[in-house]
């Protein structure tokens, strides 16, 4: 017979499984994305995550209603994170999405004042007000409004990555 402890174990490594953002790497980066978003922004990213224990973090961060998604620090950035209300709106699983190019996230000619954007909430290290238009995997256009930028903090407190946040937006 396994101990309480073993079973809670096998239990959370099924829906590590089943639940890629759940993994002990994405809970590290929910924790990140949330204080990077406090110290950019001097407040909470969403209610009930002051405590950045890992696992709650994770799952608030995937469930919000707030579109959250955040790409690593390459010269051609690749995403690294997004919410369910993101892989909704993108019309993308997690497979499709993480590991794809940021830039891909918005039509051709889009891209140019979306790079000026982020290249400015990089140098300022948070941004508020951007408002853009992206596209989803079946080429559905939709407006973004109000977006929050803010860098990714990492060990050593360096910049690893830059994240994104919003929850206005409508279809074109």
């Amino acid at each position: 017979m396994s101990s309480p402890r073993r079973r809670r174990l096998r239990r959370l490594a099924v829906a590590q499984a089943a639940a890629p953002w759940l993994t002990p790497g994405k809970q590290h980066l929910a924790c990140s994305i949330l204080r990077s978003f406090e110290r950019a922004f001097g407040r909470p990213l969403l209610a009930g995550t002051a405590t950045h224990d890992g696992l709650q973090a994770a799952q608030l961060l995937f469930r919000a209603d707030t579109v959250v998604l955040a790409h690593d620090g390459g010269s051609d950035p690749a995403l690294i994170y997004a919410n369910a209300a993101a892989l909704q709106l993108w019309e993308r699983s997690w497979a499709e999405m993480i590991g794809m190019p940021s830039r891909l996230t918005a039509e051709p000619q889009e891209r140019d004042s979306r790079a000026q954007m982020l290249a400015n909430a990089l140098q300022q290290h948070a941004s508020e007000g951007y408002s853009g238009v992206r596209i989803s995997q079946s080429g559905r256009r939709f407006q973004i409004h109000n977006a929050r930028l803010w860098t990714l903090w990492g060990p050593g407190d360096q910049p690893c990555g830059q994240a994104a946040a919003f929850s206005s937006w409508w279809w074109l």
